[in-house]
């Protein structure tokens, strides 16, 4: 009885047991499952987001790389290019508050679809233009467009019938200037860049703000570390996109291409544009189609649920939820305002935010007009084609830069580098950065021999005005007109703005194959006796491929020496700033960047590059069109040059902001507390020198990814 008793009682505590253990073994399998499912729904959001940053990333590198083949489309200044490019910064301010607030309450991942069908519908809207512009016409005398009538190009004989036929295209040519002039169809250029920034707005602050809410807390640098890489090789693919419908004719399948007069070196070649916008507006819309599937949440971490740090739109749902808390909320709500000004103050009393801003801000200046003009820059001074400079720019610039983050960010880490040393970093990075750009002025080609712009038709260099100097006693018995650009290039190597100031009397041949006789401007100083000439502009001298050669060498070194500074830069800027004010201050940081370097930059240097034009084009219906000739000396020193002046005073500000370091660090500590005192700001735990992702993602993805090239 004893056993049995010991053995029931034995059994029946191992029936009490067994369905705990079922519980348990239940509870671990759900448990099992959740993590299943939340890793698996953030993999996927974090595999949509990263095609959605490739995909900005792309479009956005693709509109650089066609600065110059939209000037010459639309026959518009370099200045005007650059509000068309500024007009992105001023569509992404538009919205950034009222997405940043209210992005949170809503649902994120279809938010961030909906701005990518619009940043794809700007996109197309910028390729519009094409299709209905007409096709391209380019300044080329008639007998070098398939004519089957041989005309003399020095017309001396004014009633000749030739020149009264091309009087009647001209008429017939002016007939259609009202509607021409009226169009102004690189409106929709602008117009639809904007709405890329429109589009591109909620991308960054909610997919990052997701991808934080829902991730394992040790796995969240990893993946926004994809991100910014997927984010890097956009701007690559971009390039080379750039590069390859560069090579392609403007009207591409419109058009028969061997009636094409002019070759990619010529400056009035305009290859593809449009076509890259249409690829890109079509990667957008694929790019935004998963968010449309994936859930307003996911399930969150287990070791996420009981951290004091709840998500961002679980806290407005938590709020929103309980109406007893609603008095409470608008209390702090107009707490929270009346303490706006005083954090204001707070921020801007910060002597060391205040110095970094300003240094930034001119930094972002020299480099954001540096970069966008650089491709110009390329193709004017050392005569490179559009196709081959962007190829340059996409395959050797921008690696360059994203190693150069990589190695200031690898820096900070293995040598544990505080406040203090950052500064000496950033300060280091931008010093030696400008110091190889100085170099740069040493590597510059001289202008072309052009004859009545840069040398005289004598051969000695031209300083008297160009417009009185394109005619010569050589020429003087034709009917020239002096708004002409169709370059033929002599057998002395002297570039002619046209056959007829060349005083050429007869041509041969049809299309590029065209070749000018009996030009009296083109006899050797030696001989009397006339030469020829051919389509299209002389090379310039033997030294500029080995200068292009040099300039490439300095330009990938110093992309990465300014590069590597970026990363120390903003972790000094999030050290010396007081914890609670963290979200303000980089706020501020992002706006005064983009209104004060973004949108102005790329006006003012296209104002400042327009001052070296020697030849502007001229219009159909009369007007000044796009430059077809820049003075290469002066166009190098006004490059380089503001380039140089705003990099040099960001400099002063940076050895400021060491000073006030230096100044106000301890020995123990090399840091500065955000209140401007001795102390705590570097003593906390090396997790709390980890910045917020969304924080990081916010400052550093346009300025350094998209402007230290």
């Amino acid at each position: 009885m004893e056993i049995s008793s010991k053995e029931n009682t034995r059994f029946f505590s191992n029936n009490t047991i067994l369905p705990v253990d079922r519980s348990s073994f239940k509870s671990e399998s759900s448990a099992s499952k959740e993590k299943q499912s939340c890793c698996g729904g953030i993999k996927i959001f974090l595999g949509a987001l990263s095609f959605v940053y490739f995909a900005k990333a792309l479009s956005g590198s693709y509109l650089k790389s066609t600065i110059t083949q939209i000037e010459r489309r639309f026959d518009i200044p370099s200045s005007l290019v650059g509000v068309i490019d500024g007009s992105f910064e001023i569509g992404n301010l538009l919205i950034i508050i009222l997405v940043s607030y209210f992005g949170a309450k809503l649902h994120r991942p279809r938010i961030i679809g909906v701005g990518c069908l619009i940043m794809s519908a700007g996109t197309f809207l910028i390729a519009v233009p094409q299709f209905f512009m007409g096709r391209y016409r380019y300044e080329r005398f008639p007998s070098t467009i398939n004519s089957t009538v041989n005309i003399s190009p020095c017309l001396q004989d004014k009633s000749q019938t030739p020149l009264a036929s091309l009087e009647k295209s001209q008429a017939k040519i002016n007939a259609g200037c009202e509607k021409e002039a009226g169009s102004s169809m690189w409106i929709y250029v602008l117009l639809g860049n904007l709405l890329r920034g429109i589009g591109e707005t909620p991308i960054q602050p909610l997919g990052i703000a997701y991808i934080d809410d829902y991730a394992v807390e040790e796995n969240a640098a990893l993946y926004i570390g994809c991100v910014q890489t997927v984010a890097i090789i956009g701007p690559i693919f971009g390039f080379l996109l750039g590069s390859l419908c560069a090579k392609l004719y403007v009207d591409i399948g419109f058009v028969d291409l061997d009636s094409i007069a002019i070759s990619p070196k010529d400056v009035q070649w305009v290859g593809a544009w449009w076509l890259g916008y249409l690829i890109a507006g079509v990667i957008s819309i694929l790019a935004g189609i998963p968010f449309w599937f994936l859930p307003k949440h996911l399930p969150k971490p287990e070791s996420r649920k009981d951290s004091s740090t709840s998500s961002e739109q679980s806290k407005f749902i938590i709020e929103e939820s309980k109406d007893r808390r609603k008095s409470y909320l608008q209390q702090a709500k107009i707490a929270e305002m009346a303490k706006f000004l005083p954090s204001l103050k707070n921020l801007f009393g910060n002597p060391v935010y205040i110095l970094y801003l300003c240094a930034s801000i001119l930094q972002f200046n020299s480099l954001i007009g540096m970069v966008t003009y650089k491709p110009k820059y390329i193709e004017q001074q050392y005569g490179q084609t559009s196709s081959k400079t962007n190829f340059v720019i996409g395959l050797i610039n921008i690696p360059a830069v994203a190693f150069g983050i990589f190695s200031g960010g690898l820096i900070m880490k293995k040598f544990r580098i505080g406040a203090l040393g950052a500064a000496k970093l950033s300060l280091g990075s931008s010093f030696f950065g400008y110091l190889l750009l100085l170099s740069l002025f040493a590597m510059g080609c001289e202008n072309s021999d052009v004859a009545g712009l840069t040398v005289s038709y004598h051969g000695t260099k031209q300083t008297t005005d160009y417009e009185q100097a394109l005619f010569s006693e050589c020429n003087s018995g034709c009917s020239c007109s002096k708004n002409d650009w169709d370059p033929i290039c002599g057998e002395n190597g002297v570039t002619y703005v046209s056959a007829c100031l060349a005083g050429c009397q007869a041509s041969n041949g049809s299309g590029k194959n065209t070749v000018f006789f009996n030009c009296s401007c083109v006899g050797t100083s030696e001989s009397s006796q006339s030469s020829s000439a051919v389509v299209g502009p002389c090379q310039k001298g033997n030294e500029c491929p080995k200068m292009f050669l040099y300039f490439l060498v300095i330009s990938v070194i110093t992309s990465y020496t300014l590069s590597v500074g970026g990363t120390p830069g903003y972790i000094l800027l999030l050290r010396c700033i007081k914890p609670h004010l963290k979200s303000f201050a980089l706020g501020i940081y992002t706006l005064a960047i983009r209104v004060l370097a973004g949108i102005p930059a790329p006006v003012y240097f296209g104002v400042a590059i327009d001052t070296t034009c020697l030849k502007w084009g001229s219009k159909r219906c009369g007007g000044r069109g796009a430059c077809r000739l820049y003075d290469s000396s002066a166009l190098r020193y006004v490059y380089l040059g503001l380039t140089l002046v705003l990099g040099t005073v960001s400099i002063f500000f940076s050895v400021a902001v060491l000073w006030v370091l230096r100044k106000r660090s301890s020995p123990q500590d090399e840091t500065l507390s955000a209140n401007g005192e001795r102390g705590t700001c570097g003593t906390k735990s090396r997790k709390d020198n980890f910045v917020n992702s969304d924080q990081l993602i916010q400052s550093t993805y346009w300025p350094q990814k998209e402007t230290r090239l």
